[in-house]
């Protein structure tokens, strides 16, 4: 499922900024508000999905998650104004808050506490497969329809209604409700409150998360970089292709690396490749240089997604994770708002477009790294 969807979404991705920028000419602040609005919808949603799969079942928001992503494609392919691309991000994110927190937590719950790096490593690395192949797709889609960008996003809604489709194989055992003793182990016996408080790990593990999620802004603002460097439509799909297929290559070792030694340092690696992306973007100007750092980019969530959401899924009881996921992806999402807010009013301050934010965002990655394995979490 994830695969296809991912296909599905990262062969619009790329082609968004060129897509509001240069077919619907909007201007270049609304590509990182229309992501942030788009984002923090995720992570509203995934808030109230994860707590209520919790208690209802998984199964329902994860279909329903897809579905929505699907009817967002296609509204974005069928914008003629960027209001309704906007309308059809948020249709898209507010499907991927409803399926994310639900899916993770059904992935928790059926893997033992010593591989969940590795389990979330796997997921994360067929998940960017598909943004390995979606782009790929894309470029296809474009040589066939001459270029025409509006035409080659339509192709995104083959693989998005195979997701979809695909939803009708997944097994949901319906976590048990309080004081349900059909779901107790023996009759009378009370089931988990889910309404527990989380233990401090969780909440320093997650603050700190948060904090360098607010300047962890839009992938879309660094094609949107590539664009503006005077790269082609086929070369900032090709930059994208480099930074999935690194992202694919080392999310499974990363996974691995994290059930043997602290979340956190692992963490701060995908930090240290976020700083030497950011700043290398935000100093180059053309050349191989350009796809070397958003390949070494690529590392950042290959060391942190999946990382992170198995360093959640180690701090709580299972009963709880869909609302640990729910609740730390909310936040994040939220941050990522704050983040895209401010570089999207910054981008054309300064020296060229997006140095300034490159710059600043990298450095405070790059302070983060030294300080988080410091940390008592």
């Amino acid at each position: 499922m994830s695969f296809f969807q991912d296909t599905a979404s990262d062969l619009v991705y790329p082609l968004l900024p060129i897509f509001l920028t240069g077919v619907l000419a909007a201007p270049p602040v609304l590509v990182g508000v229309i992501e942030g609005v788009a984002d923090a919808t995720a992570g509203v949603t995934k808030f109230f999905a994860g707590k209520w799969s919790d208690r209802h079942g998984r199964k329902p928001f994860i279909a329903y998650g897809y579905g929505m992503a699907a009817v967002g494609k296609v509204l974005v392919a069928s914008s003629v104004a960027w209001p309704m691309v906007l309308l059809g991000r948020v249709s898209d994110r507010f499907g991927k808050g409803l399926r994310s927190a639900p899916r993770d937590a059904l992935i928790a719950a059926d893997t033992p506490p010593e591989s969940l790096g590795k389990a979330f490593g796997f997921h994360r690395a067929g998940d960017s497969l598909g943004a390995v192949v979606g782009p790929l797709i894309g470029l296809l889609a474009l040589s066939v329809v001459h270029g025409n960008v509006r035409s080659a996003m339509w192709w995104a809604i083959v693989p998005a209604v195979i997701s979809t489709a695909l939803v009708a194989f997944v097994r949901d055992r319906r976590p048990p409700l309080p004081n349900d003793a059909d779901g107790a182990d023996s009759p009378g016996e009370r089931a988990p409150d889910t309404a527990e408080p989380f233990p401090r790990p969780f909440w320093l593990a997650t603050l700190a998360v948060v904090i360098i999620a607010l300047v962890n802004f839009s992938d879309a603002l660094l094609l949107l970089r590539v664009v503006q460097l005077g790269y082609s439509t086929t070369q900032v799909v090709l930059a994208y292709v480099v930074f999935n297929s690194v992202y694919t290559l080392a999310s499974y070792p990363a996974g691995t690396l994290a059930d043997r030694m602290p979340r956190s340092t692992v963490y701060a690696i995908g930090l240290v490749a976020f700083a030497a992306g950011y700043i290398g973007l935000g100093l180059l100007d053309r050349g191989i240089g350009v796809f070397v750092v958003i390949g070494v980019y690529g590392l950042f969530p290959a060391f942190t997604d999946g990382v992170g959401k198995a360093w959640v899924a180690s701090l709580v009881s299972r009963e709880r994770a869909g609302r640990a996921q729910g609740v730390f992806q909310a936040l994040n999402n939220g941050a990522v708002l704050v983040a895209g807010l401010w570089a999207g009013l910054l981008w054309n301050v300064g020296p060229g477009h997006g140095v300034l934010p490159l710059l600043v965002a990298g450095s405070a990655a790059a302070f983060a790294a030294v300080v988080l394995p410091l940390l008592p979490i």
